[in-house]
């Protein structure tokens, strides 16, 4: 079936901020009761409340190193990172209030009630779509998806959360729901999966947990991204050929976490288009909300 076609009468208004988008997160008992707009320091965004943990939302950006000289950029030191790369997007994180934004924090480490974590999840993408939309973030939005989730919901994956968004006047096209490798091993699970997430509009990105994996992927599904660890592509030796292949695909990859500018570097000699990881973040903490 074709993907439904999305119109709302917020469609074509001036942009949402986001406090009109918490004001219509009240259509939804479960979103009203969790999400509010900060106080003092944090007065401009969104916020979660959940289980005893104040939650908020940091963005980890994905560049396209092809756009100008990013290659080059780094001479000059990594601040001057977005003079020379354009985003494709950001990956949403999910960190405590007053704690700093790419601090490792998994609250759905801490949950063992599968229903449970079904809300949380929930609350964090509403609450990462709030933040990123309201605020005009420009490119795509990718939002991981924890692999207890995609067993607790048997069926119809995406169309809970694309009915919030377009109650909130937001098109899931510029959203990317991102499949842990866990997913991406078991090929029929990974077609299923790509498919339903794209049949309520959503792009899918598919995270490789090794090179190999890639070779399940043109048989399965058209997934819109995938993913690599940049170290462990670069410790095996096969960021040529995955790229290589990746392109006979067709589909964008991105080699995340890249640490430090000798894998970067390392990364220039081939023909890497998109990049993420630590290396770009601390020039990203002023405006992570």
């Amino acid at each position: 079936m074709d993907a439904p076609h999305y119109r709302h009468p917020y469609a074509y208004m001036i942009p949402p901020t986001i406090p009109n988008l918490i004001a219509r997160s009240a259509d939804h008992p479960f979103l009203c009761e969790h999400l509010v707009m900060g106080q003092g320091l944090h007065h401009d965004v969104a916020l979660a409340q959940f289980d005893g943990f104040e939650l908020a939302s940091a963005y980890e950006p994905i560049f396209d190193i092809s756009v100008h000289a990013l290659a080059q950029s780094l001479s000059s030191g990594v601040e001057g990172v977005d003079r020379f790369g354009d985003e494709l997007g950001f990956q949403a994180v999910t960190h405590q209030v007053d704690a700093a934004p790419f601090d490792v924090f998994d609250p759905f480490d801490r949950i063992a009630d599968d229903q449970e974590l079904v809300a949380l999840d929930r609350m964090s993408r509403a609450l990462h779509a709030i933040n990123f939309f309201g605020a005009q973030r420009h490119g795509l939005l990718f939002l991981r998806v924890h692999e207890r989730l995609l067993k607790s919901v048997k069926y119809d994956h995406g169309r809970h959360f694309s009915s919030v968004l377009v109650s909130f006047g937001l098109n899931p096209s510029r959203v990317v729901i991102e499949l842990p490798a866990a997913a991406v091993a078991h090929k029929t699970f990974l077609g299923y999966l790509t498919k339903s997430y794209q049949h309520y509009g959503f792009k899918v990105a598919g995270n490789l947990s090794n090179a190999g994996q890639i070779l399940s992927v043109s048989e399965t599904a058209r997934l819109d991204f995938l993913k690599m660890d940049a170290g462990t592509a670069l410790r095996d030796a096969t960021v040529k050929p995955l790229v290589g292949y990746a392109g006979r695909l067709r589909i964008p990859l991105i080699f995340n976490r890249v640490v430090d500018e000798t894998q970067f570097e390392a990364l220039q000699q081939y023909d890497v288009r998109f990049v993420q990881g630590p290396l770009f973040n601390a020039h990203y903490h002023d405006r992570a909300v």
